[in-house]
C-alpha cells in the first residue's frame, strides 16, 4: 500500500460522512498517474502553490493602491487569511482540509492589476465580458506552464469558479471557502481602512457591532464559530440568519465607506485609464505580447482576450512599468 492510499483510508475513517473524499474525485480533464505520497486534493494545493500567478498576488491591490506602509493587505495576504479561516472551519467540521486549502489559495488567481478597479475595466472592454473568478479557472486549465495549465481536479476548478456571491459550489469544501472570502475581507479591509484613516471603530453601526462584535478579532471568532455550530453534522455549510443579515449589512457598510470612497479610491481612475490604454496599445501592437501568448492567437482565440490575459496577469508594478515604457517620454541622452 502506499502512503497515499494510506492518506486516502485515514479520510474515510476520519472525515464527515458529507466531506469530499480523494478517492472519490471526479478527476483531472487530462487523466495522469496518481501521486505515491499525496492525494489529488493536496497535489491540486501544491501546484497552486508553485505557480507563477500565485507568486504575482504578493503585487496585486487588495483596496488601498500603492498603500503607504507594510502592513497593508495585497492580494496575496487575503489569500492567505481566507485560507486560514477556511481551514479553522473545515478541521472543526471534518471536511476535506486539503481541498479546502486548495480552492482557497487558487481562488483569486485571476485578478487583475489594480484589483476591482482593473477588473470592470476589463470586463467593459472585452466582447465576452472579464470576471476574475472565470479567470483563475482559465489560468489553472490553460494559461499557466506555458499554455499546459495545471490540470487540477474538478472540484478545485468548481470552488475556484463558484466562490462568488452569486455562484454556489458543488461541494460543502467549496461553500466553505464562498464563505471564508468574506469573512476575510470585510474584516482585514476594515482593519486596513482604520489604518489609512478612512474610518474608526466606532464608526460602525452600534447594531453591527452590538451583533458581531466590537473589533476584528471579535467579529472573526463570531462569524467563524457560528458557521461551526451551525453547520455542526449538517449536509450544508451555512450561519444562523440574523448573523449571516449582519454579516450582509456590514458588507454593503464598507461599500458605502470604504470601497467607493474618494479618500480610498481617488488614485482608480487613474488606474482604469492605465489599464485601459494598455488594452488598446496591445490591441494595435500584438506583437509587443509576450511569444507564449501570441501562440494562442493561431490556435483560434481572439486577439482582445489574449490580450485580456497578458494585462490581467500583470502585477500593478508591471503595469505600471509597462505604461512608462509606451507613453511617458525617456529623457534624452547621447551613448
Amino acid at each position: 500500500m502506499t502512503i497515499r492510499e494510506s492518506l486516502e483510508q485515514m479520510e474515510h475513517a476520519s472525515l464527515s460522512p458529507y466531506a469530499t473524499l480523494s478517492k472519490n474525485s471526479v478527476g483531472r480533464d487530462d487523466p495522469e498517474p496518481q501521486c505515491d505520497i499525496r492525494p489529488v486534493f493536496q497535489r491540486d494545493r501544491d501546484r497552486i502553490v508553485h505557480s507563477k500567478a500565485f507568486r504575482r498576488l504578493k503585487n496585486k491591490t487588495q483596496v488601498f493602491l500603492e498603500p503607504k506602509g507594510d502592513h497593508y493587505r495585497t492580494r496575496l495576504s487575503h489569500t492567505l487569511e481566507v485560507s486560514q479561516n477556511a481551514r479553522t472551519i473545515a478541521r472543526a467540521l471534518r471536511m476535506n482540509e486539503s481541498l479546502v486549502e486548495a480552492i482557497a489559495l487558487g481562488h483569486d488567481l485571476g485578478h487583475t492589476p489594480f484589483g476591482h478597479a482593473g477588473e470592470s475595466v476589463l470586463n467593459r472592454l472585452c466582447t465576452d465580458g472579464f470576471k476574475h473568478n472565470e479567470q483563475s479557472v482559465r489560468i489553472v486549465e490553460k494559461l499557466e506552464k506555458d499554455g499546459k495549465g495545471l490540470n487540477l481536479t474538478w472540484e478545485v476548478r468548481d470552488g475556484i469558479l463558484n466562490h462568488q456571491t452569486s455562484t454556489m459550489p458543488h461541494t460543502l469544501e467549496g461553500k466553505i471557502v464562498r464563505f471564508s472570502d468574506k469573512i476575510a475581507y470585510i474584516n482585514h479591509d476594515i482593519d486596513d481602512a482604520i489604518r489609512g484613516h478612512i474610518l474608526t471603530e466606532e464608526d460602525i453601526p452600534s447594531d453591527l457591532r452590538e451583533t458581531l462584535g466590537y473589533t476584528s478579532r471579535e467579529r472573526l471568532n463570531k462569524l467563524i464559530h457560528n458557521i461551526i455550530m451551525t453547520s455542526m453534522d449538517q449536509n450544508d455549510i451555512k450561519m444562523e440568519p440574523e448573523i449571516e443579515r449582519a454579516m450582509q449589512d456590514l458588507r454593503q457598510f464598507m461599500f458605502v465607506h470604504v470601497y467607493t470612497n474618494p479618500a480610498a479610491k481617488g488614485e482608480e481612475s487613474k488606474a482604469q485609464e492605465l489599464v485601459e490604454r494598455l488594452f488598446y496599445f496591445y490591441m494595435d501592437h500584438v506583437e509587443e505580447i509576450p511569444e507564449a501568448f501570441r501562440r494562442m492567437l493561431d490556435e483560434g482565440e481572439k486577439r482582445e482576450r489574449v490580450v485580456c490575459d497578458y494585462i490581467a496577469g500583470m502585477t500593478d508594478q508591471y503595469a505600471i512599468e509597462k505604461f512608462k515604457q509606451y507613453f511617458v517620454p525617456m529623457a534624452w541622452s547621447v551613448e
